[in-house]
């Protein structure tokens, strides 16, 4: 084997996820693994976050049913219903984002662990 092919071997690597078989990797090193990204964890904060507007939009209609009103009831639904669609779209595309090697490596391999 000349030292060319190996080099070749070595640039291709990372485009394709080499398992022997039989080995199963360890999720937290693996080079498939959710874990080590940090979109995933972004992600999942923004998307636990996006539940403070939900809160704000049952905040602002529940002040608006009872007898005393909140003057800008209006304006707690309608930005709490903003942030949470913004913060819930974005979560999830950074969750996808940093999933997406994990997507990868069961469309190759087959194993779904």
């Amino acid at each position: 084997m000349s030292s060319d092919s190996h080099a070749t071997y070595i640039k291709s690597a990372p485009e394709r996820m080499n398992y022997i078989d039989g080995y199963t990797p360890v999720s937290y090193v693996a080079p498939h693994s959710s874990l080590e990204r940090g979109s995933t964890w972004t992600g999942m904060g923004l998307l636990l976050s996006a539940l403070a507007g939900v809160g704000a939009v049952l905040f602002g209609i529940a002040s608006n049913s009872v007898g005393q009103q909140q003057e800008n009831w209006l304006l707690y639904v309608i930005i709490g219903a903003v942030f949470a669609v913004v913060g819930g779209i974005i979560g999830t595309l950074l969750i996808m984002k940093g999933r997406a090697p994990y997507r990868r490596y069961v469309k190759e391999t087959g194993r779904v662990h």
